[in-house]
């Protein structure tokens, strides 16, 4: 019998030498769901993103994809493993140098043995579903950033992933840009039956369209629920980031003597 989840992350710990990043960090991602990971900049989300992908693995604990646990798999293993994944990269990462036609083409020509008519027939397809088959022949250059961020999630579905992981795929997008981004992310998922796993600051975006959702600060898992759930929290650190106020568990001020202290101190010294 299929297992229901498609990720499990039981008791994860990661570090680099003796600064500790990720702390027992228990996540479940469900075949077809879309799951937010947030929380502030540097708590860890793009870490976890890697340890689910296989490029870190942990110090302990175990990150289980499809049933294989990802920390214990050889490189060939983990290479078949990851063409069933896809990858929305921040920002897109277009190769450069090659149209949107052939940047969506990369990893059918590099992966399978398909002949290029079929090829063709799968990038156009892939475009029309990100509704840019008309700018097959452009350069990355000339687009848009929502137009790179959408011809980048082509690339990302080109081989049919089960899964598709998103390292802030908001970032930098002007309002339309982002609705049509984020409504394409949940439609992707539903039609093709992927799961989705989004790492984002974007809490209004996010709620509109994802399934579950795990907040992360200093490294541990503070709360986590479905987009109604996380609306009525009263957790401070979730009302506070979802509200986008200045002070609360996150503090506005860096930590520093009272500031009637240094002003006397700077009197002194003067």
């Amino acid at each position: 019998m299929q297992n229901d989840n498609l990720i499990e992350i039981e008791q994860l710990a990661f570090g680099y030498g003796t600064r500790s990043i990720l702390k027992n960090i228990n996540l479940t991602a469900k075949r077809g769901q879309v799951v937010a990971i947030m929380g502030s900049s540097g708590c860890g989300k793009t870490t976890l993103l890697r340890l689910i992908g296989g490029q870190l693995k942990a110090n302990q604990g175990v990150v289980r994809v499809a049933d294989e646990s990802v920390g214990d798999l050889d490189r060939d293993g983990l290479c078949r493993l990851r063409r069933k994944m896809g990858m929305l990269f921040q920002f897109g990462a277009l190769f450069t140098d090659m149209t949107v036609f052939d940047n969506v083409a990369f990893q059918l020509r590099e992966h399978t043995d398909l002949p290029e008519d079929a090829i063709r027939d799968l990038v156009l397809m892939k475009l029309h579903a990100v509704g840019l088959r008309g700018a097959a022949q452009l350069m990355p250059a000339e687009l848009s950033g929502g137009m790179a961020r959408r011809v980048a999630l082509a690339r990302a579905i080109a081989l049919d992933p089960m899964l598709v992981l998103y390292d802030e795929p908001f970032a930098g997008l002007d309002p339309i840009s982002l609705g049509v981004t984020g409504n394409l992310i949940r439609r992707l998922t539903d039609t093709l039956g992927l799961t989705s796993v989004v790492v984002t600051h974007d809490i209004h975006e996010s709620l509109k369209i994802v399934d579950y959702i795990y907040f992360i600060s200093e490294g541990v898992i503070v709360a986590e629920g479905t987009a109604d759930e996380i609306r009525a929290s009263g957790l401070p650190f979730v009302h506070q980031f979802v509200h986008g106020e200045a002070d609360g568990p996150v503090p506005f001020h860096y930590p520093a003597p009272p500031y009637a202290d240094d002003l006397r101190l700077g009197g002194q010294r003067a």
